[in-house]
């Protein structure tokens, strides 16, 4: 079972690092430093947007509207922090 736990904290990692990657990507892109026009940019951002709206829809519709501020990603990462807590602190019942 101890390989269970080792599993979904790996999974929660990376969907961790998948979010930081949305993230830092959106601000290169609305400071235009990345160009969406350059196919290789164009893909990495629409698979990154297919892998996170499904985490990001849901939220999206409990938040209420920011006016322009997207604040998914930040409840997202919290989520992901909050079940990284909650397996931490219940390892025990892995073992």
């Amino acid at each position: 079972m101890a390989s269970v736990f080792e599993i979904l904290m790996m999974l929660l990692g990376v969907v961790q690092f998948v979010i930081f990657a949305h993230v830092i990507m959106s601000w290169l892109v609305g400071f235009q430093v990345l160009n969406l026009r350059q196919p290789l940019v164009w893909q990495i951002w629409t698979g990154l947007n297919r892998l996170l709206e499904p985490i990001y829809g849901p939220i999206r519709r409990i938040l209420p509207a920011m006016g322009g501020i997207d604040l998914a990603p930040l409840a997202a990462l919290l989520g992901v922090y909050a079940l990284q807590i909650v397996l931490r602190n219940n390892a025990g019942l892995f073992y």
